[in-house]
């Protein structure tokens, strides 16, 4: 099993095919913790917190969701990659927006279905939730 590899990718905001993207695959050579040593010593950073108040972005160290940013000749590339107990998703946005966004939706399924410690009380998706909520902890609005 190769933890990263690089690919032609389809950004998930805007369609475009850009080549040459790092992606990271599926991990069952250890646990969710060696999973994160291997990606964050490629460039990769597993995000603990997210929201204004730093609630559980996965449940380590069977689920977690890490995020790296590029660029290429058009703009910033925003990587976000899904880990539950070693099955891997990728995806790629071009707007740290779109990025946010993906992510808010991990968010919200990991806090609803009560896999994540998450805010008291949740909207019933994760386009309802405050903007306070979509974005990485400690970052601050505007």
């Amino acid at each position: 099993m190769n933890a990263l590899r690089t690919a032609t990718v389809t950004t998930a905001d805007t369609k475009e095919v850009i080549e040459g993207l790092p992606v990271l695959g599926n991990w069952y050579n250890g646990d969710g913790y060696d999973w994160m040593g291997r990606v964050e010593a490629r460039g990769w950073q597993v995000i603990s917190g997210w929201g204004c108040d730093g609630w559980d972005l996965g449940s380590w160290p069977y689920i977690m969701i890490a995020g790296t940013r590029t660029r290429d000749e058009a703009g910033e590339l925003w990587g976000m990659a899904s880990y539950c107990e070693g099955d891997v998703t990728t995806t790629w946005h071009r707007t740290r927006d779109a990025h946010w966004e993906e992510i808010s939706r991990h968010a919200h399924f990991h806090w609803q279905s009560g896999q994540s410690d998450g805010p008291a009380t949740l909207p019933a998706t994760a386009e309802k939730m405050p903007p306070e909520w979509k974005r990485p902890y400690g970052e601050p609005l505007g």
